[in-house]
C-alpha cells in the first residue's frame, strides 16, 4: 500500500508557499522569494511551470474539489494516502465549495482533512460584513463532516484536532481554525486587516523591529 500525504491549498495568497518551500532553482522563484512580485501571488495556476503541482485552480473555491478528486482517486488505486487541503472562510461564499463538501461526505472520504482558515478577512472587507457564514462548524457538520472549532494560533490545539481527524472513520474532517491576520504583530492597530495591508514607513519600521526582537529571543 502506498502511504503518502498530499497538501492542497485553495487559498489564493498561499500560492507563493509551495514555490518558496520547494526551493526550485528558477530565477522567477528566486525573485519571488526576494520581492514576491516576479510571479503573480494570487494565481495558483502561475506555478504550473514548477512541475511540482498536480493541479492548478485559478478561481478561488476550486481547491476542495481538486482535493476530494485526489482522495477518491487514491481510494480507487487502493492507496491509504491522506489528503490535507487549506481553505479560507471567504471561499465559503462559493457554491462549488459546498457541492464538494456534499460529495465528499456522500462518498465517506475519511482520508480527506480540511484546514479552514477562518480569519474573517477578504478583499472586500470583513467576511461577516459581506455574507453571514456562521455557524461555520455546524454547517459542515450538517453536511456530514466531522467538524471542530479550534484556535488556529494554538499549535498544540491544532495538533490534537488533527490527530482526532486522522482517527475519524467514515467521514471527512474539517478544522475551523480561528485566526487573525494581524496575529503576531502587536504594533498593528486593532482595526488593521492583514489581507491587503500597506504599512507606512513608521509602522513598517516598528513591525521590523518587533519581529527582529522576537527572532532574537527565539535564538537566545
Amino acid at each position: 500500500m502506498l502511504t503518502r500525504y498530499g497538501v492542497r491549498t485553495a487559498v489564493g495568497h498561499n500560492a507563493a508557499m509551495p514555490a518558496i518551500s520547494w526551493a526550485v532553482p528558477d530565477p522567477r522563484v528566486l525573485a519571488l522569494r526576494i520581492r514576491l512580485r516576479a510571479v503573480r501571488m494570487v494565481a495558483p495556476q502561475g506555478f504550473g511551470y514548477l512541475g511540482q503541482a498536480l493541479s492548478s485552480c485559478g478561481s478561488l473555491g476550486q481547491g476542495l474539489s481538486a482535493a476530494l478528486g485526489f482522495a477518491l482517486a487514491d481510494r480507487f488505486r487502493g492507496s491509504d494516502a491522506r489528503i490535507f487541503t487549506m481553505v479560507s472562510d471567504g471561499e465559503l461564499e462559493e457554491g462549488q465549495v459546498w457541492e464538494a463538501a456534499l460529495f465528499a461526505a456522500h462518498h465517506r472520504l475519511d482520508r480527506l482533512v480540511v484546514l479552514l482558515d477562518a480569519n474573517n478577512s477578504q478583499v472586500d472587507g470583513p467576511v461577516d460584513s459581506i455574507t453571514t457564514l456562521e455557524p461555520i462548524a455546524a454547517k459542515w457538520s450538517a453536511f456530514g463532516w466531522h467538524a471542530v472549532d479550534v484556535d488556529g494560533h494554538d499549535v498544540a490545539a491544532v495538533g490534537s484536532a488533527l490527530a482526532a481527524a486522522i482517527a475519524e472513520r467514515e467521514r471527512p474532517s474539517v478544522l475551523v481554525c480561528r485566526t487573525s491576520t494581524r496575529h503576531g504583530l502587536d504594533c498593528l492597530p486593532p482595526d488593521a486587516d492583514g489581507h491587503f495591508i500597506k504599512l507606512p514607513p513608521s509602522l513598517a519600521a516598528a513591525a521590523t523591529a518587533e519581529l527582529t526582537g522576537k527572532l532574537e529571543a527565539l535564538r537566545a
